[in-house]
């Protein structure tokens, strides 16, 4: 059981965290034809779209309502309606996803009575989906703006069926964690089909964002789920949610529409997968392909190879808390000691990591811990590179954003072969780190022999002696 902390410091150095209302417009990127807006300032918006451009490499569908000083003191009705407006026309989207942000929250704007006031004033509006969501910035972070959003998207837009209308048995909902990649999502719809099962995942951020060059441009996002299909969810037969963060989503779901849910904290490591496929196997009524039997023999292996390399290792991680369990967990499963655990938010998983303790502060933090623990091994996203590189550590990155490395949205994690090949990675890099820090070279023996030899007239070297 980990003790979880927290940063008791006058400001953030270095933040790991992520905003609420950039969590909030990840999750409405998972659908098709959306176009989220943030109410709040031009900068609160810029920054966060910098941040999913140089993480997916991609054109990125977020507007603002653009709120000046003294739009924030006299309220955002005007900017709402026009901003609402101006995205109906120019764009045509067939949802728009509106997240709070920390001025507009202080200021209390009732945006749920702008949203029906603007429908009263524009009847063609009528049949335009709005979801808001209220996800301030200065408290919480990125997964809990995404798990709001997530269940939010399940209160609205997911119809409750009739009473007593049955199930179908072989469609199942999905809902994933923020820490899910689009490589991951696409990885998971493989193996729930092949046992015979058809997925909806909502959100679905790897129709959208999986780096796809569209026939046409558009505006508004170019792939994800449709609201038709969200709608019909209602009629699945079994809803799984991974990561402790969608268990409000899928109890949301549960009540609307009576589908029991299944919640996997993590599905990286032998462990979790054998449980997701012994749960498939068994909804579906069919027995495991042998496919995932060979996968599963092969992940075994690459845990006896990768244990020589992973084991003993002092690890330092910093993430949100369902990747932190995830990778933090497959890593203690392969010997490794999770020595500095930093993260962003709350969560049931913290105390649940095999730490001692788990503190929510920033990169600076695990900076510091790192260096007083001695740690070898540092994992988290890309602005942990200068850290690394003051520590003289290998550096592993994972979570979001990852900006100075090219195909982040297809890492894979999940799933025995997701987790096989981040083992191979992972391993590979405390290798090639040794090999680089620890192998002899001709210009250190060399060095050394003329050091050694120098005081032996006979030509012997030190180990003579």
């Amino acid at each position: 059981m980990a003790e979880v902390k927290v940063s008791k410091k006058a400001c953030s150095v270095n933040p790991l965290k992520m905003s609420q209302p950039i969590g909030g417009a990840l999750a409405f990127m998972g659908l098709r034809g959306a176009m989220p807006l943030l109410h709040g300032s031009q900068g609160c918006t810029s920054f966060g779209l910098v941040l999913f451009v140089r993480h997916f490499k991609e054109a990125i569908p977020l507007q603002t309502t653009a709120m000046s000083e003294v739009a924030t003191v006299l309220g955002g009705f005007d900017n709402v309606e026009q901003a609402i407006l101006n995205i109906n026309n120019r764009t045509k989207p067939e949802i728009i996803g509106i997240c709070s942000t920390g001025v507009t929250e202080t200021k209390g704007d009732d945006v749920e009575g702008y949203i029906k006031m603007v429908r009263a004033k524009h009847p063609e509006l009528d049949r335009l989906p709005i979801v808001y969501v209220s996800t301030p910035d200065f408290k919480d972070a990125f997964q809990d703006g995404w798990a709001k959003t997530v269940a939010r998207m399940v209160e609205l837009l997911v119809d409750t069926p009739a009473e007593g209308a049955a199930k179908d048995p072989n469609r199942l909902n999905v809902l994933p964690g923020c820490h899910l990649t689009p490589g991951d999502l696409d990885e998971l719809r493989t193996i729930i089909e092949d046992f015979g099962l058809a997925a909806t995942f909502l959100p679905d951020i790897a129709g959208s964002l999986d780096g796809h060059i569209p026939d046409d441009f558009t505006p508004t996002t170019i792939g994800g789920v449709g609201l038709e299909e969200v709608a019909a969810m209602g009629q699945a037969g079994w809803t799984i949610a991974i990561g402790a963060q969608m268990r409000r989503a899928a109890e949301a779901m549960e009540q609307k529409t009576g589908s029991p849910f299944k919640l996997f904290e993590r599905l990286c490591g032998l462990e979790a997968n054998d449980a997701l496929i012994v749960f498939l196997s068994q909804i579906s009524g069919r027995p495991v392909p042998n496919k995932y039997r060979r996968q599963r023999g092969q992940l075994v292996d690459a845990m006896l190879d990768g244990h020589f390399h992973i084991g003993g290792r002092r690890l330092a991680i910093g993430a949100e808390p369902d990747l932190l369990g995830d990778l933090g967990g497959m890593l203690h499963e392969m010997g490794a000691h999770m020595c500095a655990a930093v993260t962003t938010t709350q969560s049931p998983v913290l105390e649940h990591l095999p730490a001692d303790d788990v503190l929510i502060g920033d990169l600076e933090d695990l900076e510091t811990l790192a260096r007083e623990r001695c740690c070898d091994l540092l994992v988290t996203h890309s602005h942990g590179r200068q850290m690394a590189a003051r520590l003289g550590i290998p550096f592993f990155r994972a979570g979001l954003p990852i900006f100075d490395r090219i195909g982040s949205g297809h890492q894979l994690s999940i799933g025995y072969r997701g987790t096989r090949d981040l083992i191979f990675k992972i391993a590979n890099l405390l290798m090639a780190d040794h090999d680089e820090n620890h192998e002899p070279t001709p210009e250190t023996w060399r060095d050394g022999i003329g050091r050694e030899g120098a005081g032996h007239g006979d030509g012997s070297s030190a180990t003579a002696h």
